[in-house]
């Protein structure tokens, strides 16, 4: 008989798990949200960017803090890069507590989500008449918790996309650079009974810069095959402002489809040397060759 009743509720289980929606509509706004693509450019120098995130308005509020760190292992060629969102704080409502089909608390708090490594490789400098293209080798582990509670996915992801550069230099004190941004690639992820969703990434990105300043536009998102709130598409502007030791940047991002957020963030980068990977060193131990 106890045999019986654990089968029973074991196959309740598998089948509650079946009908769990492994998208962003339906999970946290940190558990897959489109990818962000950079500006087609490998740095020189690491780069650490520390910023706080708040997103709300559609009965689920998250507050966390992201950390971000690149490191050029051959400056503006090849360059490793790891994210995360930390310290995370939510609450919903009981509306979307029944949509996500929840179990647990409607609030609570998770120290780390999920961690984001990537490769990015230079595969074609930015000519005068020839786009710079970058390759981007993501990987998305399982590492944030309350599945549960849908904030993180229970299974790991990955990405694989090529960015397109191209850069207008202008005569101009108030306008010094116009840049366009394209973005193609593909998404994977695990879901339930080793299933995986497949999705097209795809964006945009208009960058007007100056001295001080720049201003990105992009649109971006990603289209999942499964049609289960899978086909998040995204709008945001960043401002940032430039001086000479820290970049300061404010960001809106709203939610057009698919991604049931109002999303603002603002924080900081700044260039660390002494964590940049000494090219000279590099260049001797190789007998002088560098790509």
């Amino acid at each position: 008989m106890k045999l019986l009743v654990f089968f029973c509720f074991f196959a309740l289980k598998l089948a509650n798990a079946q009908q769990i929606n492994y998208s962003p509509a339906y999970f946290g706004p940190n558990a897959n949200p489109v990818p962000e693509f950079n500006r087609a450019v490998i740095p020189s120098t690491t780069t650490v960017n520390l910023s706080g995130s708040s997103y709300s308005g559609f009965g689920d509020v998250t507050k966390n803090i992201n950390f971000a760190v690149e490191i050029p292992l051959l400056p503006e060629f090849v360059s490793f890069k790891i994210w995360v969102a930390a310290l995370e704080n939510y609450k919903v409502t009981q509306a979307v507590y029944d949509l996500r089909q929840m179990e647990g608390d409607k609030s609570g708090f998770i120290g780390v989500g999920d961690f984001y490594v990537q490769t990015r490789m230079l595969i074609l400098r930015e000519k005068t008449y020839a786009p710079a293209i970058i390759l981007n080798s993501t990987l998305k582990t399982a590492s944030g918790d309350n599945f549960d509670q849908r904030r993180y996915f229970d299974t790991p992801g990955y990405y694989f996309d090529l960015e397109f550069g191209k850069s207008i230099l202008t005569n101009n004190n108030v306008l010094n650079e116009i840049r366009g941004v394209a973005n193609l690639g593909f998404f994977c992820w695990e879901t339930t009974n080793s299933r995986q969703n497949d999705a097209l990434m795809y964006g945009g990105k208009i960058i007007l810069s100056n001295k001080r300043i720049d201003l990105e536009n992009t649109l971006a998102g990603y289209w999942g095959w499964m049609q289960n709130g899978d086909n998040p598409l995204v709008y945001n502007a960043k401002l940032i402002f430039k001086t000479n030791r820290l970049n300061y940047h404010f960001m809106y991002q709203y939610g057009i489809k698919d991604f049931p957020y109002h999303h603002v963030q603002a924080g900081f980068s700044f260039e660390l040397s002494k964590l940049t990977p000494n090219y000279n060193k590099l260049k001797a131990e190789n007998n002088g060759i560098y790509l």
